[in-house]
């Protein structure tokens, strides 16, 4: 069974910096491309970046150039490095490995950018 386990959620004050981390078990995770994804209260959950096997990257235009996505392979796990943090960026931030709608998905970390 494959379980995905996010953590390095919290409160930041704007312009912080936080790394998230979701470890992947099972053996599968370099076959598949990852993923965050994010909920904000009362909003659709939305695409924050992908990176794909070959590590190519994608970002959503409200995190370019601020967030930075990576993985480790053998360490079955992947990354979001959250600098510059704007209290629109406050959400429930979600772990994906396989893509939408079908992948796998999970519990979830929140971060709150606030003074």
């Amino acid at each position: 069974q494959v379980q995905l386990v996010e953590s390095g959620g919290g409160l930041v004050q704007p312009g912080g910096s936080l790394r998230l981390s979701c470890v992947v078990s099972g053996r599968i995770f370099s076959a598949y491309a990852a993923g965050w994804y994010r909920q904000a209260p009362g909003k659709q959950r939305e695409l924050v970046a992908t990176i794909m096997r070959d590590g190519s990257t994608n970002y959503a235009n409200s995190v370019q150039g601020r967030f930075t996505i990576s993985r480790d392979n053998p360490k079955n796990t992947v990354y979001l490095q959250m600098n510059s943090l704007k209290p629109e960026d406050t959400a429930v931030y979600y772990c994906n490995l396989g893509g939408v709608p079908l992948g796998y998905w999970g519990q979830g970390t929140q971060v709150t950018v606030s003074s």
